[in-house]
């Protein structure tokens, strides 16, 4: 099973504050031993929300809202990465998912690289990569599939973008009752089981791990909880 371990915003991260050299390691230490142990199979960080956008899609027109966010709150069903040449480009994509699906809402936002966090100089040609998140309807927390044109759609659009050299992954996340979020607090930790509501912490960073259940995952999550300091981490499993 893959699961997608999403952890939230903290108040240094939206200040664009980089990792502490001890967090750096932290981090390297436990993806070294999820590469060691076969389980890592891609993550991601994202820029502050202030470099984010938020998509809503009703009717065939998009409205947009740019960042910084203090009163959203999201509810994932699904994430796309996609490199580019230009924010433009990645809003084109964007429009072109929500004419394939209908109604949505996403959340568009830079994703991290290596020099944006003191990794060496940025070279030149640097890629451009988004991370667009699309939010949980009835539907997906149902566990429903989409319908048939719908899915067509979207499988055209994907085929696409891997042929132009735009998409690196996408996912579908099964509904938040399949679950779990972890809570930080005071040096300890709770977990609570799904369903749950949106979510006020905004999503920072993920990585989908292939794990054989859902505890595992939740132990990885609170191993890295510990290390970058987060109040929230969502522990989701990708739908198959």
């Amino acid at each position: 099973m893959k699961f997608m371990v999403m952890h939230k915003v903290t108040e240094e991260m939206e200040k664009g504050t980089p990792p502490t050299p001890e967090e750096m390691e932290g981090v390297g230490q436990l993806i070294g031993e999820a590469l060691q142990k076969g389980i890592f199979v891609s993550g991601e960080g994202l820029q502050p929300t202030s470099q984010r956008m938020h998509l809503a899609y009703r009717k065939g027109l998009r409205t947009l809202t740019k960042g910084p966010f203090s009163d959203l709150k999201e509810r994932v069903a699904g994430f796309t990465l996609m490199c580019v040449r230009s924010k433009e480009e990645a809003l084109a994509w964007c429009d072109k998912f929500a004419a394939a699906v209908g109604d949505v809402e996403l959340v568009l936002g830079a994703v991290n690289e290596p020099w944006d966090v003191g990794m060496g100089p940025k070279p030149e040609n640097a890629p451009l990569r988004f991370l667009s998140l699309h939010m949980a309807d009835e539907r997906s927390e149902k566990d429903l599939p989409r319908e048939p044109w719908h899915a067509e759609r979207l499988k055209v659009l994907f085929e696409e973008m891997t042929r132009v050299g735009v998409l690196q992954v996408s996912a579908e996340l099964a509904s938040t009752r399949r679950g779990s979020r972890v809570h930080f607090e005071g040096g300890r930790h709770t977990v609570m089981d799904g369903p749950f509501a949106e979510s006020k912490e905004l999503v920072a960073g993920y990585a989908v791990l292939e794990l054989p259940s859902k505890e595992e995952a939740v132990e990885w999550s609170t191993r890295f909880g510990a290390v970058v300091k987060v109040r929230e981490i969502d522990v989701r499993l990708l739908a198959e």
